[in-house]
């Protein structure tokens, strides 16, 4: 890492300080999560994003429990970000799903809970993520997530994390949480990549001082069909050769200029460095212009078998 990479950081609304980028690990399991987590702190990540439905938090949990017995951070220097899953939405499961992650974690605290999805499912007991009908249909329940962020309210109170936030609200569900709220979302984490930069739902969140991070920042990609055309463009590669980087260290720049922090997954190792190691350049207003071409609005992620739910999110342009 060069010396001038020193990676900055974004403040909340409730005074919290999380770094600009983050260690993204969902699908990452087997003892990936943890040797990729074990990495990242070692190379300076202080933001690590997972979720109870990724099936990874011990992993996690186990890597930085680890780097704080070999003194490499304090608990208090890293910011750990998990999620509340779509089964636990019933304001009496929610503390109970809380303390279940905490104890995957092996911590005494989160930093950040997020609620993951505005929709719900029908509880069939804690593994059962995504509950199915006779049909093979899933199972969705009408909780309503006021409901559900009032419980998570009372986490934050009882100590069991410093900061509560949303996932995937869209304008309008963001707009009526914060009008029935005590504690206001710190974060909305949404799908943002340069085929869908998200820039209004960005503006709003801004407006009223809520931070947006990034997933699918790279748009998942795919070397062998050469896909999406924003990592492997002649003219992405272009801009990526003029500052001595690669395509995805542009891309995610490019994120962090438009207001968001990314989320890079990665299980590599060089990876996980490069992703890092993007706070000693600038995009210049051409870099932006040519990377705002590529906005599409095509979602990679539409969770279709939610759409029958009255609070399904991408019913909506944002």
């Amino acid at each position: 890492m060069s010396a001038g990479n020193k990676a900055t950081y974004v403040k909340h609304n409730n005074g919290t300080i999380i770094q600009a980028i983050g260690l993204g690990t969902y699908t990452s399991l087997g003892g990936d999560c943890e040797r990729a987590t074990l990495h990242a702190i070692d190379v300076g990540y202080r933001h690590i994003d997972t979720a109870y439905f990724y099936e990874n938090e011990a992993e996690v949990g186990q890597a930085v429990r680890q780097k704080i017995a070999e003194g490499v951070i304090k608990r208090e220097d890293i910011f750990i970000t998990t999620k509340l899953w779509s089964h636990f939405h019933e304001p009496e499961r929610v503390e109970y799903a809380c303390r279940k992650t905490l104890a995957n974690f092996g911590l005494e605290y989160l930093d950040l809970y997020l609620m993951h999805w505005p929709y719900s499912y029908v509880y069939r007991g804690d593994t059962e993520l995504m509950p199915t009908d006779a049909k093979g249909e899933v199972e969705l329940s009408d909780v309503d997530y006021l409901d559900t962020w009032l419980a998570m309210e009372k986490l934050v109170e009882l100590g069991l994390t410093k900061s509560i936030g949303v996932s995937n609200f869209n304008s309008e569900q963001l707009t009526r949480l914060l009008a029935n709220c005590k504690i206001k979302p710190i974060h909305n984490q949404i799908e943002c990549h340069p085929a869908l930069n998200q820039k209004k739902l960005i503006a709003l969140c801004k407006q009223h001082d809520i931070v947006v991070t990034a997933y699918c920042p790279l748009g998942r990609p795919d070397p062998a069909k050469k896909q999406p055309n924003f990592i492997y463009d002649a003219k992405v590669q272009a801009i990526a050769d003029k500052y001595k980087k690669s395509a995805a260290q542009v891309v995610l720049r490019y994120l962090i200029e438009i207001g968001t922090v990314p989320l890079p997954k990665s299980s590599n190792p060089k990876r996980i460095e490069e992703n890092f190691n993007i706070f000693d350049f600038k995009l210049d207003a051409g870099d932006h212009a040519i990377l705002d071409t590529y906005n599409t609005g095509e979602r990679l992620i539409k969770m279709e078998h939610a759409v029958k739910s009255k609070n399904y999110p991408f019913h909506i342009e944002f």
